[in-house]
């Protein structure tokens, strides 16, 4: 008998069903989901993180979506004190947490045991390299992460220059790439009874329920959803506002691009999006795949997770 709480994941790249199956699943294991979108979490930001509705969660509580302002800082070692605790706070009343999303990173910080405690700063070499950004450009601060640091590199868009920026801060202070520094906390001991489970489809099909989903997220006003944010006053420079959609539409709406090139950039960004995801989660053999590529096969893939999640929990 495994003494370890239990612990149900549901991970996969983007457009595979994910909320769906997790709402699916919590309502027939007595669940609640706990997300794991490192853009979910901001308030005022709807359409583009295609956050469940209140319909689509059916009752089920949700936790961790929208709980910041989108000019707030959050990171991931916040997400995971936060996770962790809400994850408690459902053992404590009976109830089975299902950590889903497709953020691999925010995943791993809580299932593994990654320690941001002793990570350290330096304020006046970010500043540095701020400036650096600004001077010659994101790409430039990305190269220079490249050669120090590759699968960093590979994981972040160089557009994210505050992430970018602490990869480089972690290397430069402690001697190790960041990446190095995250691998040595994984696969440890575990903290939990897991089970994790990934959506999958296709290629082709994924690609096509990308540009579907896209289309949908434009006419439901994705493009007044962020002139909405711009004229509250958020940056294009905020992390919030580099978010997939986000970054494309202020792009037209500043008149950078004509909307069909934005709606152009969002498809073909999110596609390659869902092939970094794909080559993250591949990595991690505790991954069970499940197919969706049809709501057949989605409901199927709920069952067996289902199934399993009741033998072993």
């Amino acid at each position: 008998m495994n003494s370890l709480k239990p612990l149900l994941v549901i991970t996969g790249p983007t457009a595979t069903g994910k909320s769906e199956v997790a709402v699916r699943v919590a309502q027939a294991v007595g669940g609640e989901v706990v997300s794991a979108d490192s853009m979910m979490v901001y308030r005022h930001m709807d359409i583009g993180t295609a956050k469940p509705t209140r319909e689509e969660m059916r009752g089920i509580p949700h936790h961790l979506i929208s709980i910041i302002e989108p000019d707030q800082d959050y990171s991931v070692a916040v997400f995971q004190k936060q996770a962790r605790e809400v994850i408690a706070d459902i053992h404590s009343r009976g109830k089975l947490p299902i950590l889903a999303g497709g953020t691999g990173l925010y995943i791993r910080a809580v299932i593994d045991r990654y320690d941001f405690t002793g990570a350290c700063r330096d304020e006046s070499l970010r500043a540095g390299l701020l400036k650096e950004a600004e001077r010659c450009g994101f790409e430039s601060l990305h190269r220079r992460l490249a050669g120090v640091d590759r699968e960093s590199a590979a994981r972040l868009h160089p557009r994210d220059v505050r992430r970018v920026i602490r990869a480089l801060e972690v290397y430069y202070l402690t001697g190790k790439p960041l990446s190095s520094y995250q691998k040595a906390k994984e696969f440890a001991e575990p903290l939990y009874n897991l089970l994790i489970f990934g959506l999958t489809m296709e290629r082709e099909l994924l690609y096509r329920r990308i540009e579907q989903r896209v289309d949908a997220m434009i006419e439901a006003g994705l493009v007044e959803e962020v002139e909405g944010l711009l004229n509250a006053g958020y940056s294009t420079g905020l992390t919030s506002m580099q978010g997939l959609g986000y970054k494309e539409m202020a792009l037209y709406l500043t008149g950078e691009v004509s909307l069909p090139r934005a709606i152009e950039l969002l498809k073909r960004n999110t596609r390659r999006f869902a092939k970094r995801q794909l080559t993250w989660f591949r990595r991690d053999e505790r991954i069970r795949w499940l197919e969706t590529g049809s709501q057949k096969k989605l409901q199927a893939a709920v069952q067996e997770i289902v199934c399993k999640a009741a033998g072993v929990f």
